[in-house]
């Protein structure tokens, strides 16, 4: 009988839970710092946009998320490679406002913002440290959400935080000093249902610039609050205008999108209850979903709207005052309204393809889809587009969550060059989803 052969089966054995624990290991994904260039330098710009933080958690867009958006600026603060924190839109959220609600409760902007600061205290707080702390330049660029919310409005609850704004309320675009390659913005102002619109309505509110949008949004928050009912109500059917008139076609392609949106957006309400309380930018009326749909008496007949009256025929109006300089033909406007990849595309049209424009790295918020794309300018030259994504709890559009975007410029050398990469913090675990590199 052959005796068991201790030495070999202790020797095996070992090597067994040795290349186990090697296996463990390596299947173990490494942590990635993306606030750590591997230098002493401070030189990383991250980009956050759409945190949309609300007044009121009963039905603000971002609560569950808060505490790990604090984490993350608290990271930020700690890095000693950041140099620059930008914000790139709607952080403050003036239109997820459920419609029957009064949003500013029958006081001012500057009280509404103070709710604000102090529902979100532990986040504010800690873009607050990162500003006081003078080490990373914070710098704010207005979103849609918070379009009519003013500079005096957002230093009142960030004092201190550089602002970087169009001299036409609720716009900007930042380029970090000596970057004049990079463009950071909200990409609203090239979406017909967001851009700002100082020509519609000035009758009923002299000065807004809310644009149907803000309405459509409201709406929505409702379609939420509400739980996501079945139709209380059903839009009558319009129809093309006989007559071909170009202005008629576009409102019937604007009544379109509020069909769909309606639709998609169901409310308990009858579409002719006055449930819209507005008290914000000159509006005081309360409206209903027929004040903003267009109508039609006949088939085939005239096309009429109550708000928004001839927004149709404003729209290179709208362009030029909102610094717009490619044109977006209007039928094209009104039909990408609610499509991400039509305002994705901007950037290359309104920047890359542009000859008036040397910018090579452009970053948007407002579609809440994440997004890296690597394209050619109008020179041949590599181009990088990145969508900073949101901060919301619950994003229908995309299954990643918690995004930011982190630039590291490229050094005095020959060789370098300036790396760009889009990261989630879901569940508070740094992934890494895109990255490219182009030589300025």
């Amino acid at each position: 009988m052959k005796r068991f052969n201790y030495l070999t089966y202790f020797v095996g054995l070992s090597l067994l839970v040795f290349f186990a624990l090697t296996s463990c290991i390596n299947d173990t994904p490494a942590t990635i710092d993306p606030f750590n260039n591997g230098t002493s330098e401070r030189n990383l710009i991250v980009v956050l946009s759409d945190m949309h933080l609300g007044a009121d958690l009963a039905y603000a867009e971002c609560k569950d998320n808060l505490p790990s958006l604090e984490k993350l600026l608290k990271q930020i603060k700690a890095s000693a490679n950041v140099k620059e924190l930008v914000i790139a839109g709607d952080l403050l959220d003036e239109w997820f406002v459920p419609a029957p609600i009064d949003t500013y409760q029958g006081k001012d902007q500057a009280d509404f913002v103070q709710r604000i600061a102090t529902t979100n205290k532990g986040v504010m707080d800690a873009f607050q440290s990162l500003i006081d702390d003078e080490n990373i330049l914070v710098t704010y660029v207005p979103g849609n959400h918070d379009l009519t919310i003013t500079e005096a409005s957002v230093e009142i609850i960030l004092p201190g935080i550089n602002q970087a704004r169009d001299p036409e309320l609720g716009l900007g675009t930042y380029s970090p000093a000596g970057y004049p390659e990079i463009a950071i913005e909200h990409g609203h102002r090239y979406n017909f249902f967001c851009a700002p619109d100082p020509f519609s309505n000035q009758d009923v509110a002299p000065g807004t610039i809310s644009p149907p949008g803000y309405f459509f949004t409201r709406i929505a928050a409702l379609h939420v609050l509400q739980g996501f009912p079945p139709a209380g109500d059903t839009l009558p059917v319009v129809t093309p205008n006989t007559s071909g008139d170009e202005s008629q076609n576009l409102l019937y392609a604007y009544w379109k999108l509020w069909d769909w949106a309606i639709n998609y957006l169901k409310i308990e309400n009858s579409f002719d209850e006055k449930i819209i309380v507005t008290n914000v930018d000159g509006f005081t009326d309360t409206y209903a979903v027929n004040d903003l749909v267009p109508f039609q008496g006949t088939a085939g007949g005239l096309i009429d709207v109550h708000l928004y009256k001839g927004i149709q025929d404003t729209w290179n109006q709208r362009l030029a005052h909102n610094r717009v300089p490619v044109n977006i033909p209007v039928l094209q406007a009104i039909a990408g309204s609610d499509d991400a990849r039509e305002m994705d595309n901007q950037a290359k049209v309104q920047y890359f393809l542009n000859p008036d424009s040397d910018v090579r790295i452009v970053v948007f918020g407002h579609t809440h889809v994440p997004k890296f794309e690597v394209s050619d300018n109008h020179r041949g030259q590599k181009a990088i587009y990145v969508n900073s994504g949101t901060w919301i709890d619950h994003n229908t559009l995309d299954s990643t969550a918690m995004n930011f975007v982190v630039i590291t410029p490229q050094i005095p050398d020959a060789s370098s060059q300036t790396h760009v990469r889009l990261y989630s913090f879901k569940n508070e675990i740094v992934v890494e989803m895109a990255s490219d590199s182009l030589k300025l």
